[in-house]
């Protein structure tokens, strides 16, 4: 379990924070170098989410609000989010970013209802809000505990119909701990057990194409 890896709770926390403070509030410094992959990331989020926006019937999710978590300077909010909901809230726990969000989200910047500058282990979306609740890149920063805690606060956040998504780094097998910023990777079994211990059901898995070959398989996950 990834919290045998994390020692000293509080260090773990303080040590990403302090990482993400220090890095350059632009797409690239978001994607630690990997900004060029930006474009084949949010196409592929865009089909794993039309599924669910565009299903006929009573279960289809809703388009007025989503949640992006780990947000940012709003390169999922602008290019996935924006498009496609009526109003997002943006949470992050670097307050750089989210001003520099105001900017780089230009004029759609008008549909963002909140800026939650805030750790997810901190963060409790407002119930009963959010259609999509979308996690990216961020789980590695909670300890296990504080991720199915993080999770059942998601759970209450959605409308009805509502799906929350994690897209994220899995290893083949294990959990991986990063130094550098602070962060642990999971195994996709991992992941999806910390899920059900969160009272959530997995709807749809996919994982990501045309990422290169050097990192982590991404894949998405759907649940409610």
């Amino acid at each position: 379990m990834s919290t045998g890896l994390v020692e000293d709770e509080s260090q773990f926390y303080c040590k990403a924070k302090k990482y993400w403070k220090n890095i350059p509030p632009t797409v690239d410094g978001m994607l630690g170098g990997y900004g060029h992959i930006s474009s084949i990331d949010i196409n592929g989020s865009k089909k794993f989410l039309q599924r669910f926006l565009r299903q006929d019937g009573p279960h289809k999710t809703g388009t007025t609000c989503a949640l992006d978590c780990g947000a940012g300077i709003g390169r999922i909010t602008k290019r996935l989010l924006l498009p496609l909901f009526k109003t997002v809230d943006m949470v992050d726990v670097t307050d750089e970013f989210l001003s520099k969000a105001k900017t780089f989200l230009g004029e759609d910047g008008k549909r963002i209802g909140e800026y939650y500058c805030c750790g997810l282990q901190d963060f409790a979306p407002e119930p009963n809000r959010y259609d999509v609740i979308w996690i990216q890149w961020v789980i590695g920063h909670l300890t296990d505990s504080h991720l199915v805690d993080f999770l059942k606060r998601c759970k209450a956040g959605l409308r009805p119909n509502g799906i929350i998504v994690i897209k994220d780094n899995m290893t083949q097998e294990g959990v991986i701990m990063d130094e550098v910023d602070s962060s642990v990777c999971r195994d996709l079994d991992l992941v999806r057990r910390l899920i059900r211990q969160a009272g959530l059901s997995v709807l749809a898995q996919e994982r990501q194409e045309n990422f290169p070959e050097e990192i982590y398989h991404v894949y998405s996950v759907a649940m409610r």
